[in-house]
């Protein structure tokens, strides 16, 4: 099990520097970081403005593959990931912005994801009844409902509830509320609040795939010929669901997990920048806007590590979920 893994860890890292070097030749290509020079009122010297992208390492007259070997060699000998637009170190800045998303991806991921399999299950054992068909459009509404519509809509019932009760129960602009004093329960208490239409909002996202999919994979579980076996030597149904039925059928759900974590990764930035976070949303849009490719490079880096870890542990339960591999 263990070399296993190791294999698929090391197939996925080459992907994931595959992935950021691609990103940083197409930001290269795209993005033109002189224009925020040229924009300038007074214009500076030509040779001021190239200075300033060769300390970046973007200057567009350098070839594109010296300046990603550049890059690479920074990253791996410095472990520097070059310098955003505005001066600062691009790792300093995903340092400081990480934790916000982290901790939003995080949660929304691991709760959208149990309560979407708990769906799945439910809708594919009582399949056609009516508990079944509400989830079923709840989920096709919920899937086809952009993120950032469900976050705004979130924040009107919200609104609407504070209203009712006349005071600000929920709050939901920014990761905290500002000026904010108390003991570490106060300050922990107010960020739980800030975080919980967010979380809301990505765990109805992520539910929705998952009780899809999990439904499909457990209805063709259902009329497999083990659970007919163990049922026909006396084990009662829900035992042969739950012994049997739902390990086989998490299985496929494990390797499920690795491909929509890029797609939460998404709907979580949107979030975060519908509901003010300062977190990497905010971040790879501000790369984008400002013409900012250590900026794009740096984030595309950050997804690939996530992704690189949400697609090992996903071997790592399907090595835990199906003994063949582990032999």
């Amino acid at each position: 099990m263990t070399l296993y893994v190791v294999r698929r860890f090391i197939h996925y890292a080459i992907l994931s520097l595959i992935a950021t070097c691609l990103a940083y030749i197409l930001a290269s290509v795209l993005l033109k970081p002189q224009d925020r020079f040229y924009g300038m009122n007074p214009r500076p010297p030509q040779s001021s403005i190239d200075a300033s992208l060769n300390a970046m390492g973007v200057n567009p007259d350098v070839p594109v593959l010296v300046r990603l070997w550049n890059w690479l060699v920074n990253l791996f000998t410095q472990f520097s990931l070059g310098e955003t637009v505005g001066g600062a170190q691009v790792t300093a800045e995903i340092a400081a912005r990480s934790g916000a998303s982290l901790r939003l991806l995080l949660i929304g991921s691991i709760l959208g994801a149990i309560v979407g399999v708990l769906l799945g299950v439910w809708g594919a054992v009582r399949q056609y009844r009516a508990s079944d068909q509400i989830v079923t459009y709840s989920s096709y509404i919920v899937f086809a409902t952009p993120t950032f519509v469900i976050g705004v809509l979130l924040m009107i019932a919200a609104t609407s509830f504070n209203n009712a009760v006349g005071t600000q129960v929920i709050r939901f602009t920014g990761e905290y509320t500002a000026g904010i004093s108390g003991g570490w329960w106060d300050i922990a208490l107010d960020r739980a609040i800030h975080l919980l239409l967010p979380t809301i909002a990505l765990v109805l996202i992520s539910a929705s795939s998952y009780s899809r999919y999990q439904r499909s994979v457990m209805l063709d579980v259902l009329g497999a010929d083990y659970i007919r076996t163990a049922r026909a030597k006396g084990l009662p149904r829900s035992k042969a669901l739950v012994r049997h039925g739902v390990r086989i059928a998490l299985i496929p759900m494990s390797t499920f997990f690795a491909y929509s974590f890029g797609t939460l990764i998404a709907g979580s930035a949107m979030l975060e920048i519908v509901f003010s976070w300062r977190g990497m949303g905010q971040f790879q849009l501000n790369a984008v806007t400002q013409n900012d490719i250590n900026a794009v490079a740096g984030s595309t880096l950050f997804v690939a590590v996530l992704v690189l870890l949400s697609s090992t542990l996903s071997e790592v339960l399907y090595a835990a979920l199906d003994p063949r591999v582990r032999a």
